[in-house]
């Protein structure tokens, strides 16, 4: 029998609590996701608060709740790398040797040649760049020519963004299929993402039918084990993309955070069982990578005011699990737009357990997969689960 019968796991794309020891080594001392949006001005996260995310760490005009209703502590990332995919592969028990490649100065030339071979078209871009800039920068060269924008990030990732009115959707995707089979080996990156747009020139707009590709993970890992036992489970969000679909059985995407928060809320009226699993990627795409600190700080307050009536729809034999994949620093203090290597918040809460105890510092994000995959019966090759912690 499981502690739990459902645990719902939400991943806040980008929210780091401080930095970790290395961070020296990626060049990110100093930075604090949170520390710093709550330090920028009074945040109204009370629903957040009362689980105990202030007392994980001091946050600016946050005070830490005298009696915590959850259970909190904060992980580290055992892997290298500060990227979704290293997060959320180590959170289902994936610890890896070397990160994912990045490419700060765009692509190797000779792989953008092969590319355009193997997809009959020349390409534009090839930089590091922001998604909304660069289709304001070459949207209408893209739409003259047919040619498609690639860009990277700071994050292991080959994007393709094209117009859906001159590349159709299927044929965007077939080439970034096309690039997926030929980024192996030494540029093996994390994703290949198409990202397409439409609209006018001067007012091109993303479209939702983004797709990601992402390098299929290694077994065993969290969602196989789950699969093996016969568990459910439900993925919100691009979380069918970044494990590849491995072991989840029903998906849907979201248009945006309040969109997520929607259909959780959704699932557990209709799932009486299993693992809801979701990311909430406005963090990350809208702010953290934008630098906008008062967005980013105004999105944190959505999630808050949605969780409030998200936590009266708990049964006592739910458990929420509430965490991050890295962080994603918007201060200006640092000209870099990239993640940041940044211990992840960790809260458990179920109605009636749990409350007030200090999960500490984890070792690894393998922690919580190892926490999920006892309760369902079962076990990951990495972490140290701190299931009877949450249900004494």
């Amino acid at each position: 029998m499981s502690d739990f019968e459902r645990v719902t796991w939400i991943v806040l794309d980008s929210v780091g609590i401080g930095e970790l020891p290395d961070a020296a080594d990626y060049g990110d001392v100093g930075r604090s996701t949170l520390g710093h949006i709550a330090e920028s001005r009074p945040l109204a996260l009370p629903n957040l608060v009362r689980l105990g995310l202030a007392n994980i760490a001091p946050l600016a005009h946050l005070p830490a709740a005298a009696a915590p209703i959850g259970a909190y502590g904060k992980g580290a990332t055992h892997s290298p790398g500060k990227d979704t995919t290293t997060g959320h592969w180590e959170m289902a028990g994936v610890w890896l040797d070397q990160a994912f490649p990045t490419y700060p100065h765009g692509f190797p030339r000779e792989l953008i040649a092969e590319f355009e071979k193997r997809i009959g078209r020349g390409t534009l871009g090839n930089k590091p760049a922001s998604g909304t800039e660069i289709i304001k920068e070459l949207g209408e060269e893209h739409v003259r020519t047919g040619k498609p924008i690639v860009y990277t990030s700071g994050d292991s990732v080959f994007q393709i963004a094209t117009h859906e009115d001159v590349i159709p959707i299927a044929e965007l995707y077939r080439i970034c299929e096309i690039a997926r089979k030929l980024l192996d080996g030494p540029n093996r990156v994390g994703r290949v993402i198409a990202r397409p747009f439409a609209g006018p020139a001067g007012n091109f707009k993303r479209t939702m039918r983004r797709h990601d590709y992402a390098v299929d993970p290694p077994k065993p890992m969290l969602l196989d084990v789950l699969a093996e036992r016969g568990v459910p489970v439900f993925g919100i969000g691009k979380i069918h993309d970044i494990y590849n679909g491995r072991g989840v059985q029903k998906y849907v995407t979201t248009s945006g955070n309040a969109d997520g928060m929607t259909k959780m809320a959704e699932a557990l009226q209709e799932r009486k069982n299993g693992l809801i699993f979701c990311n909430l990627v406005d963090f990350d795409m809208l702010y953290g990578h934008r630098k906008d600190v008062e967005g980013f700080a105004e999105s944190l307050e959505e999630f808050d005011r949605m969780l409030g009536p998200f936590l009266e729809l708990m049964r006592a034999k739910d458990l929420l699990l509430i965490t991050a994949d890295h962080g994603c620093d918007p201060d200006p203090r640092w000209p870099t737009t990239d993640h940041s290597r940044e211990y992840v918040p960790i809260l458990a809460y179920s109605p009636g357990s749990g409350a007030g105890v200090n999960l500490r510092v984890r070792a690894t994000l393998a922690d919580m997969g190892q926490t999920v995959a006892q309760n369902f019966g079962g076990s990951i090759p990495h972490g140290a689960s701190f299931l009877a912690e949450v249900t004494s």
